[in-house]
């Protein structure tokens, strides 16, 4: 579908730098390793979901049924491509979750199939912009148990993740199949190594690609 001239995203300037996403269940360690990407690279970090949107999730998800749930997160997902757009007129973006997330999190939620919101998601995918590269992070569960002990920001989606039964499974399933229909994927193992060690890789990894 094409959407109206009312609704086409912003034109601006030719981006400055590449748009890194990084994807994989909470405490996996996106976040601290988008802080040290967004060091390396003098880049500007974000998170999907922005404000206002992250302030209200909480509500959202304890309140309302799954389809608004997942028009708010569209919602979302379309404003954090307006900043990311605006952000990279200027230089590189790092963006903490992105398009995957919210396909992957509400089909595990819900219980639904990843096609089905694909489908849901589809219509306003022209006004996405597009990541350059989309680091899907993996760790054995072991692991994972061991960074959710030591979160500092820990959440009921965090603690939801071992809590609910299946959920860990059907989250990891998700990210798998979005993974393999996303052109900008790359799949990287995070078990012993640290957040410089692989920030280091994904740089290189970049450079290799001249992004």
């Amino acid at each position: 579908m094409s959407l109206p001239h009312v609704y086409q995203p912003i034109d601006i300037n030719s981006p400055r730098g590449p748009l890194v996403v990084l994807e994989g269940v909470s405490a996996i360690g996106k976040t601290t390793l988008a802080q040290v990407l967004t060091e390396r690279l003098g880049a500007t970090g974000l998170h999907t979901l922005p404000l206002p949107h992250s302030g209200w999730s909480p509500v959202v998800n304890s309140q309302l049924r799954s389809l608004p749930q997942f028009a708010f997160y569209l919602s979302g997902v379309l404003h954090a491509s307006d900043s990311i757009r605006l952000c990279r007129s200027i230089g590189p973006v790092v963006a903490d979750r992105y398009i995957s997330s919210v396909i992957a999190c509400h089909a595990a939620v819900h219980r639904i199939e990843v096609a089905t919101v694909i489908e849901l998601l589809e219509p306003f995918r022209s006004y996405l912009e597009i990541p350059t590269r989309t680091f899907y992070l993996r760790c054995s569960e072991s692991s994972l148990r061991e960074r959710m002990a030591v979160k500092q920001d820990v959440r009921q989606d965090d603690t939801d993740l071992f809590a609910v039964p299946g959920r860990l499974a059907r989250l990891l399933a998700n990210f798998e199949k979005v993974a393999a229909s996303d052109p900008s994927a790359v799949l990287v193992r995070t078990d012993d190594r640290t957040p410089d060690e692989l920030a280091d890789w994904i740089t290189a990894h970049l450079e290799a690609d001249g992004a």
